[in-house]
């Protein structure tokens, strides 16, 4: 397997950043961005029934894909394509021209392919299907290094510092991981046992504990020569899965280092962990500054709203509430998003009120999600619990 390992040493040789040995700068284009923002749509499957993973709303004004492609853009990438699967209107409505990202250009930039691009398999129902039916695009793309990602992390972390990293330890693959409580119901989430180096020794998959591990957030760099050798040797033996198939079958042949993310980070697997990572978000003014920083802002399509507009008789208290929203009741401990309208004597408390929804005068709302275009009538009471939210699908008229 040795044969197969990626030239690092030559190209750090040739693109050295002058900080220091084996160290790559980043501003060479040298690394294209993979995003699959369909990852696992089953499991919050309220939210994707007409959407991807990708763009589920997230904060009142992102999306989840932002924190990705945020991610990758701020280390430098200037080339991501993203490999759609389904319900990828709204995505697509979303990242437009790639302009909020600076992917709105002549060389790299953003490229949305569809899953019969290649017109040989089908729509894809894995990883492994998903980048071989791709592969003209990869082969044909200039860059030597791949970032592969999800859309179902919500994190802001340093991929410039990951590559550093990657090019000191010589590694053929570098896995992003964090230490915590393994996703309740993600599956194939690798958990990593890493030696005092870093190197990745073992891996197992679909671990069930509940203890805490080191495991993945499916955050993978490596050289492109040696992802598509991987991709074909594995789709030529039908193998499926790329945790068991290409992760762990290969964690004693090739070099993997892991690359510990301290910061917060939480994979979005349910319906409930969307839910808590919004009153993370919002009782903890901690993880507010770890997952917005001015040195790795997160970006998103802008909006041309008016400020919020609050009532004489509203009242507010621990809640983020986006701009364009007209407030004329009572919001306590609840997310707002843009163009939401809550009526008078209306009581929103524990919630997340997606885009442009309307709460009518006098309902009252506890513990619930309501998705876009919603009309909530007039005098309206629902209820959920902290640990069964209710939920309400887009476009509906409660």
């Amino acid at each position: 397997m040795t044969a197969a390992r990626s030239s690092i040493g030559g190209f750090v040789s040739q693109f050295m950043s002058g900080k220091g040995h084996g160290e790559i700068n980043m501003r060479t284009n040298k690394i294209l961005g993979i995003v699959f923002p369909n990852t696992h749509d089953d499991l919050i499957y309220e939210l994707t029934e007409k959407r991807a993973t990708g763009s589920i709303p997230f904060g009142a004004r992102y999306r989840m894909i932002d924190f990705s492609l945020s991610n990758l853009v701020n280390a430098g990438i200037s080339k991501v394509c993203i490999i759609t699967k389904a319900n990828y209107q709204s995505l697509m409505n979303h990242l437009g021209n790639g302009k909020p990202w600076d992917l709105d250009r002549k060389n790299g930039g953003i490229y949305i392919l569809s899953p019969f691009s290649t017109g040989k398999s089908g729509v894809y129902t894995n990883h492994i299907e998903a980048i071989y039916g791709e592969m003209e695009f990869i082969k044909n793309s200039p860059e030597e290094y791949v970032v592969l990602c999800d859309a179902d992390v919500v994190m802001n972390f340093d991929v410039e510092d990951m590559v550093r990293q990657h090019s000191r330890t010589n590694a053929d693959i570098t896995v992003c991981y964090k230490n915590g409580y393994l996703p309740k119901k993600h599956p194939d989430t690798m958990s990593l046992e890493v030696d005092q180096q870093g190197r990745v020794v073992d891996i197992l998959v679909s671990e069930q504990t509940d203890e805490q591990r080191d495991f993945s957030l499916d955050v993978i760099l490596l050289s492109k020569k040696l992802l598509i050798r991987l991709i074909e040797d594995a789709n030529s033996r039908s193998r499926k899965n790329f945790a068991k198939d290409i992760m762990q079958k290969n964690v004693q042949e090739l070099r993997i280092f892991g690359y510990k993310v301290d910061s917060y980070a939480v994979v979005i697997d349910s319906l409930i962990s969307y839910y808590n990572t919004h009153f993370d978000l919002l009782n903890d003014s901690d993880i507010r500054r770890q997952l917005f920083t001015s040195q790795r802002p997160v970006y998103t399509k802008t909006r041309d709203d008016m400020p919020t507009k609050y009532g004489l008789h509203s009242y507010a208290v621990g809640s983020l509430v986006a701009d364009g929203c007209k407030i004329d009741g009572t919001v306590i401990n609840s997310v707002i998003s843009r163009g939401v309208c809550i009526g008078e004597n209306a009581v929103v408390k524990n919630c997340i009120i997606l885009e442009d929804s309307v709460i009518g005068n006098g309902s009252q709302l506890d513990n619930v999600i309501v998705d876009k275009l919603v009309r909530v009538n007039a005098g309206e009471r629902l209820s959920g619990t902290k640990h069964n939210p209710m939920y309400v699908h887009k476009n509906t008229d409660v």
